[in-house]
Protein backbone atom coordinates (compact mmCIF):
# COMPACT_ATOMS: atom_id res chain seq x y z
CA UNK A 1 0.00 0.00 0.00
CA UNK A 2 1.62 3.43 -0.79
CA UNK A 3 1.79 5.94 2.23
CA UNK A 4 0.94 9.33 1.52
CA UNK A 5 2.00 12.00 4.32
CA UNK A 6 0.01 15.48 4.60
CA UNK A 7 1.79 18.48 5.67
CA UNK A 8 -0.06 21.62 5.90
CA UNK A 9 -2.38 20.58 2.83
CA UNK A 10 0.48 18.99 1.21
CA UNK A 11 2.20 15.60 -0.41
CA UNK A 12 5.37 15.00 1.23
CA UNK A 13 5.67 11.33 0.24
CA UNK A 14 4.22 9.42 -1.88
CA UNK A 15 5.27 5.80 -3.51
CA UNK A 16 3.71 5.73 -6.49
CA UNK A 17 4.03 8.91 -8.66
CA UNK A 18 2.47 7.64 -11.55
CA UNK A 19 -1.27 7.15 -10.30
CA UNK A 20 -0.90 11.35 -9.76
CA UNK A 21 -3.23 13.20 -12.04
CA UNK A 22 -1.73 15.38 -14.02
CA UNK A 23 -2.39 19.01 -15.17
CA UNK A 24 -5.87 19.58 -17.39
CA UNK A 25 -4.29 22.18 -18.44
CA UNK A 26 -0.96 23.00 -20.30
CA UNK A 27 0.61 26.16 -21.68
CA UNK A 28 1.10 25.92 -24.96
CA UNK A 29 2.11 30.17 -25.97
CA UNK A 30 1.03 33.28 -24.85
CA UNK A 31 1.65 36.63 -26.76
CA UNK A 32 0.85 40.47 -26.07
CA UNK A 33 0.15 42.88 -28.26
CA UNK A 34 1.55 46.57 -28.76
CA UNK A 35 -0.12 48.38 -31.36
CA UNK A 36 -0.44 45.54 -33.56
CA UNK A 37 -2.78 44.97 -36.50
CA UNK A 38 -2.94 41.23 -35.51
CA UNK A 39 -2.43 38.40 -33.31
CA UNK A 40 -1.73 35.06 -34.78
CA UNK A 41 -1.09 31.62 -33.18
CA UNK A 42 0.21 29.60 -36.44
CA UNK A 43 2.07 26.37 -33.84
CA UNK A 44 0.97 23.96 -31.37
CA UNK A 45 -2.13 23.34 -32.41
CA UNK A 46 -2.35 19.70 -33.76
CA UNK A 47 -3.56 16.66 -32.60
CA UNK A 48 -1.88 16.49 -29.09
CA UNK A 49 -5.07 17.80 -27.42
CA UNK A 50 -8.69 17.20 -27.94
CA UNK A 51 -9.54 20.92 -26.73
CA UNK A 52 -7.81 24.36 -27.04
CA UNK A 53 -8.84 27.05 -24.59
CA UNK A 54 -7.52 31.08 -25.53
CA UNK A 55 -7.64 33.28 -22.62
CA UNK A 56 -7.38 37.04 -23.38
CA UNK A 57 -6.66 39.01 -20.75
CA UNK A 58 -6.97 43.01 -20.81
CA UNK A 59 -7.37 43.59 -24.39
CA UNK A 60 -7.54 47.22 -25.46
CA UNK A 61 -8.37 48.84 -28.54
CA UNK A 62 -6.98 51.52 -30.60
CA UNK A 63 -10.28 52.44 -31.62
CA UNK A 64 -14.22 51.71 -30.83
CA UNK A 65 -14.16 48.01 -32.78
CA UNK A 66 -15.35 44.63 -32.20
CA UNK A 67 -12.73 41.81 -31.86
CA UNK A 68 -12.93 38.94 -33.97
CA UNK A 69 -11.03 35.76 -35.21
CA UNK A 70 -10.99 33.07 -37.91
CA UNK A 71 -8.80 29.90 -38.77
CA UNK A 72 -6.80 28.50 -40.84
CA UNK A 73 -5.93 24.88 -42.59
CA UNK A 74 -2.71 25.85 -43.90
CA UNK A 75 -0.44 26.95 -41.25
CA UNK A 76 -1.53 31.07 -41.32
CA UNK A 77 -0.87 31.76 -44.99
CA UNK A 78 -4.61 32.57 -45.56
CA UNK A 79 -7.60 32.68 -42.86
CA UNK A 80 -10.98 31.90 -44.01
CA UNK A 81 -12.82 28.87 -43.60
CA UNK A 82 -16.59 28.60 -43.92
CA UNK A 83 -18.59 29.35 -40.24
CA UNK A 84 -21.92 29.20 -39.02
CA UNK A 85 -22.10 30.60 -35.48
CA UNK A 86 -24.56 32.39 -33.14
CA UNK A 87 -23.91 35.33 -31.02
CA UNK A 88 -26.25 37.04 -27.92
CA UNK A 89 -24.96 39.34 -25.35
CA UNK A 90 -26.50 41.00 -21.79
CA UNK A 91 -25.71 44.28 -20.90
CA UNK A 92 -25.35 47.16 -18.24
CA UNK A 93 -25.53 50.83 -18.31
CA UNK A 94 -23.15 52.58 -15.87
CA UNK A 95 -26.00 54.85 -15.51
CA UNK A 96 -28.35 52.27 -14.87
CA UNK A 97 -30.50 53.82 -16.94
CA UNK A 98 -30.88 50.88 -19.61
CA UNK A 99 -29.90 47.06 -19.12
CA UNK A 100 -30.80 44.67 -21.71
CA UNK A 101 -30.53 41.02 -23.38
CA UNK A 102 -30.73 39.67 -26.44
CA UNK A 103 -29.57 38.05 -30.06
CA UNK A 104 -27.22 39.95 -31.85
CA UNK A 105 -28.22 38.66 -35.49
CA UNK A 106 -25.24 41.43 -36.59
CA UNK A 107 -22.26 39.74 -35.06
CA UNK A 108 -23.44 35.66 -36.32
CA UNK A 109 -22.19 34.28 -39.60
CA UNK A 110 -24.44 31.93 -42.17
CA UNK A 111 -22.21 29.70 -44.20
CA UNK A 112 -19.66 32.84 -44.19
CA UNK A 113 -15.71 32.76 -44.33
CA UNK A 114 -15.71 36.35 -42.79
CA UNK A 115 -13.84 36.71 -39.60
CA UNK A 116 -16.52 35.54 -36.30
CA UNK A 117 -16.92 38.51 -33.71
CA UNK A 118 -16.17 37.87 -30.56
CA UNK A 119 -17.17 40.86 -28.97
CA UNK A 120 -19.35 44.08 -30.25
CA UNK A 121 -18.40 47.83 -29.88
CA UNK A 122 -15.28 47.70 -27.33
CA UNK A 123 -14.62 51.39 -26.51
CA UNK A 124 -11.06 52.95 -26.34
CA UNK A 125 -11.27 55.42 -23.11
CA UNK A 126 -7.78 54.83 -21.17
CA UNK A 127 -9.67 52.50 -19.10
CA UNK A 128 -11.82 50.42 -21.27
CA UNK A 129 -10.60 46.77 -22.29
CA UNK A 130 -12.01 43.15 -22.82
CA UNK A 131 -11.33 40.19 -21.39
CA UNK A 132 -12.22 36.52 -22.11
CA UNK A 133 -11.74 33.04 -23.25
CA UNK A 134 -12.29 31.06 -26.85
CA UNK A 135 -12.63 27.24 -26.83
CA UNK A 136 -11.71 25.30 -29.90
CA UNK A 137 -12.65 21.63 -29.86
CA UNK A 138 -10.62 18.79 -31.78
CA UNK A 139 -9.47 21.25 -34.71
CA UNK A 140 -7.08 17.95 -36.03
CA UNK A 141 -10.43 15.75 -36.83
CA UNK A 142 -10.68 14.67 -40.12
CA UNK A 143 -13.99 13.52 -39.79
CA UNK A 144 -16.23 16.39 -38.15
CA UNK A 145 -16.62 19.87 -38.08
CA UNK A 146 -15.12 22.09 -35.41
CA UNK A 147 -16.79 23.51 -32.81
CA UNK A 148 -15.87 26.97 -30.83
CA UNK A 149 -17.50 29.08 -28.32
CA UNK A 150 -16.35 32.24 -26.34
CA UNK A 151 -17.73 34.35 -23.48
CA UNK A 152 -16.47 37.94 -23.04
CA UNK A 153 -17.16 41.03 -20.56
CA UNK A 154 -16.18 44.02 -22.33
CA UNK A 155 -16.61 47.93 -21.74
CA UNK A 156 -19.13 48.74 -24.24
CA UNK A 157 -19.89 52.47 -25.96
CA UNK A 158 -22.38 53.27 -24.01
CA UNK A 159 -20.69 53.13 -21.94
CA UNK A 160 -21.70 49.83 -19.93
CA UNK A 161 -20.42 46.16 -19.24
CA UNK A 162 -21.41 43.82 -21.87
CA UNK A 163 -21.05 40.14 -21.67
CA UNK A 164 -20.94 38.79 -25.35
CA UNK A 165 -21.15 35.09 -26.13
CA UNK A 166 -20.78 33.42 -29.48
CA UNK A 167 -20.66 29.56 -30.60
CA UNK A 168 -20.32 28.02 -33.83
CA UNK A 169 -18.39 25.97 -36.04
CA UNK A 170 -15.84 25.61 -38.97
CA UNK A 171 -17.26 23.87 -41.77
CA UNK A 172 -14.62 21.95 -42.97
CA UNK A 173 -13.51 18.45 -42.24
CA UNK A 174 -10.02 19.78 -42.54
CA UNK A 175 -7.78 20.02 -39.99
CA UNK A 176 -7.38 23.59 -38.37
CA UNK A 177 -3.30 24.29 -37.35
CA UNK A 178 -3.92 28.38 -36.85
CA UNK A 179 -5.86 30.99 -35.56
CA UNK A 180 -6.01 35.09 -36.40
CA UNK A 181 -7.56 37.49 -33.74
CA UNK A 182 -7.55 41.04 -35.11
CA UNK A 183 -10.10 44.41 -34.41
CA UNK A 184 -13.13 45.37 -37.13
CA UNK A 185 -11.05 48.98 -37.01
CA UNK A 186 -7.77 50.02 -35.60
CA UNK A 187 -5.12 48.25 -33.99
CA UNK A 188 -4.94 45.79 -30.65
CA UNK A 189 -3.10 48.51 -28.80
CA UNK A 190 -2.24 46.23 -25.83
CA UNK A 191 -3.33 42.85 -24.11
CA UNK A 192 -2.31 39.27 -23.45
CA UNK A 193 -3.67 36.01 -25.60
CA UNK A 194 -2.32 32.44 -24.15
CA UNK A 195 -3.12 29.22 -25.70
CA UNK A 196 -3.78 26.01 -23.66
CA UNK A 197 -4.08 23.00 -24.80
CA UNK A 198 -6.68 20.69 -22.52
CA UNK A 199 -6.71 16.92 -21.90
CA UNK A 200 -9.83 14.97 -22.54
CA UNK A 201 -8.81 12.53 -19.37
Amino acid sequence: MALVKHNNNSISSITTPGTLAQGKMTLISSQTASGSASIEFTSGIDSTYPIYRFEFISIHPASQSDFEFQGSTNNGSSYGITITSTFFNASHRENDTEAGFGYSGGDDLAQSTSFQHLTDNTINNSDSNESGCLYIFNPSSTTFVKHFMSNFNTTNADPASRNSFSAGYFNSTSPINAFKFKRTSGNIDSGTIKLYGIKGD
